[in-house]
């Protein structure tokens, strides 16, 4: 088929497609025109990895328009809306708009409704319909990218409920979900009223097999000799002849750490092939690395990709794995060492794959465990690429033959493995239920199960019962959290219950922080008793916690109500900590910043650091000195799971306070052993939640929220008190506010005011930057004409060596003649 013999389509976009050089569409493509994708019907692709799924969604959006619609274009990660977006952006040469969004959870996103594709990811597109956004009920056309995910215990409830929503809202919607090849994707078609459309052709040939001694044994009996030197590994030797015949190679393992050493020693492997143009580029390249981070993780990828190979897993910064996969995709780089998330939708392809791990740590199982059929299928999806590769090849390792025989029957010969809806677990029902009812989905316990019927999970299994069941236990759970309210067989969502499904809080995190906040206004000027004796003789008999529905609230998992644990007023303690005398005609004493970090870090929402060895003294310690400023009842150390998870809650807030303390990036990576991503994430994760904290506190008429917006500022901007004015100013963040106090430059106002020379000086002489900044902060000439840089003191963030992590109390900084102006601070999100 011809893309001019496509129906539906406006004819500008035929000749776009043809000066693309696409001729004829491929086989799956013209499978789904014929089975009605640019008529309105709806349709599961499920088809390889670059076999075109994204014309075939495209062609589905573009018709839509045509017919008067909205297209609302699904993905599971931000980092692929990002790179959906500017694929989709060569459409607007022909009249069509897109815009993206990902973000603030809160927004409506109204400002969407002018643009004629929308992509956005599964979450986001949930909160929009919580919050209402006008232009959903407009929507023609809906695409599920990576749809399969609905299997993902995590992502997958959300996309389940989000699509049955939006099918709910729009009868007449088209539906389009994009699969890769699954053992059950009639299941899928079935749920979405859908006509199916699946192949297992490629463009570019796949072959799979698995290198055993020295040569790879493929599926179809054939075999290409690969040498292992003396001495050399599997994967070197397999790299190795991968560059011989100019080809790229994508290496999985199954660990970060993991994945750094191999990329090391890849670079060994690489440098060799390289071009002399290649090595200034990567060069280049390595220098930009460097720029976007101060950690040693940002070191360590340099240094590899001078030498053409990287790595790339979830804890380097947004910015470090754009660059990564933008130089791989132009073969600048060669070699990619990556944990899996680099095999979840996002365009790498190379010409080899190379699976070197195929088993991961499971934590609920407690050891190694083989990856799924579906999981490894996806990584060898990524051999090949149209039009640069003439074939592609993926390869697992095996030592032995019994190893080899195993990996050829577990995923080189096996079926795909079939998608199973992970909808009827506890935690994502609770989110879900909750807003279904707030937002007026249903409004009673039939019409809930009547939505949830809609469901896939209600399409797989005819266990009615199950459903119900836990249905009934998340119901009692929200309303004995007053979320929801019964009368009769109505059910309506509280005041409370609304901002909670607004803020897109799992209810089990808006109950642990309202407890929190509860116990803190409650407990103000008080303190536990922290004796030896008591902590080591408490109250070992409490009475166990009712589990008449199986849930109980955030406090009484603590306390279970002992009120009798509270001591009598605290001394000069409280004094220190809050900053407040006795006087009780002076304002409440506010929570510390300490104590509200480690409340966010105690909710299910924060994915905490777990304790390594040795860290269980150290944060033990940490726990009774602050005991005063937790948010909570500190748990008995017998309750060995709960304390376990209280000082895994205060390890994490460390961080946080580190972070909002101006302690340096890459003291804080190796303190924690966390990379660059893992703190941007933790700190964007803060500043959601205690957002939602102050929310909630003035729906509860608390008097914390002061206190909460300042420590929630300091998370932003991740600095000090004294410098909250200056880091707001754009382009300015943590460490030039930081240079620019320390020169006697401590306000907007004084900034507006400021010797020019001076502010010049504290920033390192950057005259574009100065005069941006000037700009930014409203002053009337920021021109830095004929102005010279003034001798400043300069100053660094404080390092805050106290063992488990920086005094936040201290207002020392230590000055240094550091030159670095890296704008990698997590504060500067703008």
């Amino acid at each position: 088929m011809k893309p001019a013999e496509i129906p539906n389509l406006l004819p500008g976009v035929a000749d776009h497609l043809a000066g693309e050089g696409i001729e004829e569409l491929y086989p799956p493509q013209a499978k789904a025109v014929e089975a009605g994708l640019t008529e309105g019907e709806s349709l599961v692709a499920s088809v390889p990895t670059a076999s075109g799924k994204t014309l075939i969604a495209e062609l589905a959006m573009l018709s839509a328009i045509q017919r008067g619609g909205t297209a609302l274009y699904i993905v599971p990660l931000r980092a692929l809306a990002s790179e959906k977006k500017t694929e989709f952006e060569r459409w607007e040469d022909e009249g069509f708009s897109v815009g993206v969004s990902t973000g603030n959870y809160e927004a409506s996103g109204e400002w969407l409704a002018s643009r004629d594709i929308i992509v956005a990811t599964s979450e986001k597109v949930d909160s929009l319909i919580r919050n209402n956004a006008p232009w959903i009920d407009d929507l023609s056309c809906v695409v599920a990218d990576e749809v399969h995910l609905v299997d993902d215990r995590n992502r997958g409830p959300t996309l389940e409920v989000t699509l049955a929503k939006l099918r709910r809202i729009n009868a007449e919607i088209q539906a389009v979900a994009l699969s890769a090849t699954v053992g059950n994707a009639n299941e899928i078609a079935d749920w979405l009223d859908a006509e199916l459309v699946q192949s297992d052709w490629r463009p570019i040939d796949l072959r799979m097999g698995v290198h055993y001694g020295n040569a790879i044994n493929f599926d179809d009996g054939s075999q290409r000799e690969v040498p292992v030197a003396g001495g050399q590994r599997q994967t070197e030797a397999l790299v190795d002849d991968t560059l011989s015949e100019g080809g790229s190679t994508l290496v999985f393992v199954n660990s970060r750490r993991n994945a750094e050493s191999a990329a090391e020693r890849q670079a060994g492997v690489v440098e060799s092939h390289l071009t002399g143009e290649e090595r200034a580029d990567l060069r280049e390249l390595a220098s930009e690395i460097r720029q976007v981070s101060d950690t040693d993780t940002s070191d360590d990828l340099a240094n590899c990709v001078e030498g053409g190979a990287a790595f790339h897993h979830a804890g380097l910064a947004a910015e470090h794995r754009s660059l990564v996969e933008d130089a791989f995709r132009d073969r600048l780089l060669k070699v990619i060492c990556a944990t899996p998330t680099l095999a979840a939708g996002v365009n790498t392809p190379s010409r080899r794959v190379i699976v070197r791990d195929w088993r991961r740590y499971d934590g609920e199982f407690g050891g190694m465990q083989p990856l799924d059929t579906l999981e490894i299928h996806q990584m060898c999806g990524r051999a090949g690429r149209p039009g640069l590769d003439p074939y592609g090849e993926a390869v697992l390792l095996a030592k032995d033959t019994e190893t080899m025989d195993e990996l050829f029957e577990r995923y080189v010969w096996a079926d795909p493995d079939p998608v199973q809806s992970k909808l009827a677990a506890e935690p994502a029902l609770r989110t879900h239920l909750l807003a279904t009812i707030s937002s007026g989905f249903a409004n009673s316990r039939e019409a809930l199960l009547e939505f949830l019927d809609a469901t896939l999970y209600a399409t797989q299994t005819g266990d009615e019962g199950r459903l119900a069941t836990v249905t009934d236990t998340v119901l009692a759970y929200l309303e004995r959290n007053e979320f929801i309210e019964r009368e009769d067989d109505t059910l309506r969502a509280t005041n409370i219950g609304h901002t909670v499904s607004r803020l897109y809080l799992d209810p089990m995190s808006a109950a642990e922080i309202i407890d929190g906040l509860r116990y803190a206004e409650e407990n103000r000027g008080k303190t536990a008793d922290t004796s030896p004796v008591n902590r080591q003789d408490g109250d070992l008999e409490r009475p166990a916690a009712d589990d008449g529905d199986g849930f109980v609230s955030a406090s009484e998992l603590q306390s279970n109500g002992a009120d009798d644990d509270v001591a009598a007023e605290s001394d000069s303690e409280s004094d220190e900590t809050d900053g407040e005398d006795d006087d009780t005609d002076k304002e409440p004493a506010q929570p510390t910043p300490l104590g509200l970090y480690h409340l966010v870090s105690r909710t299910p929402d924060m994915y905490e650091l777990y304790l390594k060895s040795g860290d269980r003294e150290t944060y033990t310690e940490l726990c009774y000195e602050h005991e005063s400023e937790f948010l909570g009842r500190v748990p008995s150390e017998y309750e060995d799971v709960a304390f376990e998870d209280w000082l895994a809650a205060l390890k994490t807030a460390k961080l946080l306070d580190d972070w909002a303390s101006e302690v340096d990036e890459d003291r804080i990576t190796e303190r924690y052993g966390v990379g660059p991503g893992d703190i941007r994430g933790k700190v964007d994760t803060a500043e959601w939640l205690l957002g939602a904290a102050e929310q909630l506190a003035g729906e509860l008429g608390l008097s914390s929220r002061v206190g909460i917006r300042e420590a929630k500022k300091r998370i932003e901007y991740g600095v000090r008190e004294e410098l909250l004015d200056l880091a707001g100013v754009r382009n300015v963040g943590r460490k030039r506010a930081r240079r620019l106090y320390e020169a006697g430059v401590e306000s907007r106002a004084d900034l507006r005011e400021a010797d020019k020379s001076v502010v010049l000086g504290a920033l390192r002489g950057r005259e574009k930057t100065a005069e941006t900044i000037l700009e930014n902060v409203g002053r009337q000439d920021p021109s830095m004409d004929d102005v010279n840089a003034a001798e400043t003191a300069t100053a660094a963030v404080a390092t805050g060596d106290d063992g488990a992590g920086g005094d936040s109390s201290s207002d020392t900084v230590r000055t240094t003649g550091d030159d670095s102006d890296d704008q990698s601070s997590l504060g500067d999100f703008g």
